[in-house]
């Protein structure tokens, strides 16, 4: 059966593999198949997996590999059972960790899907539904829990581990590309500030690549599973968590001046944020930040507003204009790379 695969060399194919598996990219219904020297890797999303391959077809991974995607017949899994095998339609859902998320308006069809799921072959045991938009300052939402006992996981990405309940933290798996973009642009003893952590999707690669990190958010939860997540990968030695409104903290003279990177993964209102992210900017200071806007014009409104607020006390280069996903009909989801130098 032709699916979408990744094609690399066999000598790089573990390494190629042990990526993909990080993400959790690997079509796992599917074999893995040899041909000619070359291994095809079966994999559930074609558009991320292209994220992960630069314009010349060179991993971002392994700078001299080989690797595309392309359609290839692949055997199935003999012993594999998967929901559509089961339900005779292919269901829509996302996983985190072992939690797997569905988002249906009829509560019969959800269940139909989560008991498919279960009764599969994959190995997973908890299945939610959404139940709410998200809400509030903490970007949390209500979930129906359709099988299991809860919402606690740990989320696995690109070699990091995240311990997170999502019915107390916001968390999304499908920014994975997005997150291990910027974190490859880290080095070692760089000063990072992410102004919304969470519970440290940028923080912890951060600081595994050797940053000194800082992530703050308004959430307790969230703060807690930073620190424990800091703990869990290793790197809590280079990782402070602060529970507060960032415009407090951009108050203090400990980080006046102080970051080399910011995050700034807001979108629908970090424009509100940034006269804190001017005082927290050091001479020179990379911004990444994150905005939802019309498709007619996605970065305008975000590159005038960084220029308001930073000029002319720093002069203002954008480096990266990048469109992230859509995120509803006739908006996207976008970041802006923005470097600041103080003259």
């Amino acid at each position: 059966m032709d699916v979408p695969c990744v094609r690399v060399p066999r000598e790089e194919g573990e390494a190629t593999r042990q990526v993909l598996a990080d993400a959790d990219l690997i079509a796992e219904e599917f074999e893995i198949a040899v041909e000619e020297g070359w291994l095809y890797i079966p994999i559930t999303d074609a558009t991320t997996v292209s994220g992960l391959l630069d314009g010349d077809g060179e991993s971002d991974i392994e700078a001299d590999v080989d690797a595309d995607v392309v359609d290839h017949d692949v055997p199935d899994r003999d012993t594999q059972t998967s929901p559509a095998d089961i339900l005779g339609f292919e269901p829509s859902y996302e996983r985190i960790g072992e939690v797997v998320v569905l988002d249906e308006d009829d509560p019969e069809r959800a269940m139909e899907i989560a008991r498919a799921i279960v009764d599969s072959d994959l190995p997973l045991e908890t299945v939610v539904d959404k139940a709410s938009k998200i809400k509030g300052e903490t970007r949390i939402r209500d979930w129906n829990v359709l099988v299991g006992k809860g919402t606690e996981t740990v989320h696995r990405e690109y070699g990091c581990e995240f311990a997170l309940d999502l019915a107390d933290v916001y968390f999304s798996p499908r920014l994975a590309t997005e997150r291990h973009r910027v974190a490859e642009q880290v080095e070692a003893g760089e000063r990072a500030f992410d102004m919304f952590a969470g519970v440290g999707p940028f923080v912890i690669p951060f600081a595994k690549r050797g940053a000194e990190c800082v992530g703050c958010d308004l959430n307790e939860r969230a703060i807690e599973y930073l620190r424990e997540n800091a703990r869990r990968n290793g790197v809590e030695e280079r990782v402070t968590a602060i529970c507060d409104d960032v415009r407090q903290v951009a108050t203090d003279s400990a980080y006046e001046n102080w970051a080399d990177r910011l995050v700034m993964n807001l979108p629908h209102s970090a424009d509100e944020f940034l006269e804190s992210a001017v005082a927290l900017a050091g001479e020179d200071c990379l911004v990444h930040y994150y905005d939802i806007q019309h498709e007619d014009d996605p970065f305008g409104p975000g590159e005038r507003a960084i220029r308001e607020a930073a000029e002319p006390e720093y002069t203002v280069t954008v480096e990266t204009r990048r469109t992230v996903r859509s995120y509803a009909p006739h908006e996207v989801n976008v970041c802006l790379d923005v470097r600041l130098e103080r003259f």
